[in-house]
């Protein structure tokens, strides 16, 4: 399972004024967290979030998870610590903060790391699930999901992390409109080699050439047909162009008419000038 960079404690958190024990763990940025899904639904958290500690375990806030699992919960305070019962047909569950074992019916079971808080939200470790209850954990690494098979059938992502090139597409249609400046090379306007140069310097921290043509020189490597993400480029009266090749038989540049916008690569004008592409 990927480790993240950022560490996240779980602090000694209050709850109703009273201290709770603290566990370590690292935490996926913000921008990358760790999804929960049970069969085909993500797990919504709306507090605390799936942290991975440093034995590598994932860590759940426990209540949304075992809600999505069909349990009923109630809670009870036991000195400065808190109490958990959850129930589902004929099978009881048991757990308190600062213990390192769930009780199921009665019995006690190891979950290998203690039962920590943070924010008002009860944290237990993802095997529990899969050890204890028996419940299948798929682990998508692409994704970043934990996938739980609550009914025994195996279940695809309900969620799938955009693509880098959906990233830079989605980060270049956000200047359309922008006006068009010779030698401009931020939003208060741009040419056509400084728009692509300003989307992959800010999107992917890519440096590429100022110049289209030096761009087409050197630029990736050269490719037949263009992908989502590839530059395109073309020569109109002696003059040069590039574009970022958005699918569909589609480009967005800026243009010297209408600034940055998007055309068709087969347009009557386009289609004539296109010299090829250049995937980075």
């Amino acid at each position: 399972m990927k480790l993240f960079a950022k560490t996240f404690v779980f602090s000694c958190a209050v709850l109703s004024c009273a201290l709770f024990s603290s566990v370590d763990a690292h935490a996926a940025a913000a921008n990358e967290g760790v999804k929960v899904q049970v069969n085909d639904k993500l797990v919504q958290f709306s507090e605390g979030q799936p942290v991975v500690d440093r034995s590598s375990q994932l860590q759940v806030p426990f209540r949304p998870l075992m809600e999505a699992l069909g349990y009923s919960i109630s809670w009870s305070k036991d000195g400065r610590e808190v109490r958990v019962s959850m129930k589902k047909g004929d099978q009881t569950l048991e757990l308190k903060t600062g213990d390192s074992f769930v009780s199921v019916n009665g019995k006690q079971v190891d979950v290998g790391s203690m039962i920590g808080m943070d924010q008002g939200s009860v944290y237990v470790p993802l095997r529990f699930v899969s050890e204890t209850l028996g419940s299948k954990v798929q682990w998508d690494e692409e994704n970043q999901i934990a996938i739980v098979d609550a009914d025994g059938k195996y279940h695809a992502p309900a969620w799938y992390k955009p693509k880098k090139q959906d990233t830079l597409i989605t980060f270049a249609k956000g200047y359309i409109g922008v006006p068009y400046s010779w030698g401009g090379t931020t939003p208060a306007g741009f040419d056509c080699s400084g728009f692509v140069r300003y989307v992959f310097t800010q999107n992917r921290g890519i440096e590429l050439p100022r110049t289209s043509m030096g761009m087409f020189d050197s630029a990736g490597v050269a490719v037949a047909y263009p992908n989502p993400g590839d530059l395109v480029f073309f020569k109109k009266s002696g003059t040069s162009h590039v574009g970022i090749y958005i699918g569909s038989g589609q480009f967005i540049s800026a243009t010297t008419s209408r600034g940055v916008q998007i055309d068709s690569l087969f347009s009557s004008y386009w289609g004539t000038g296109y010299i090829g592409a250049r995937s980075i």
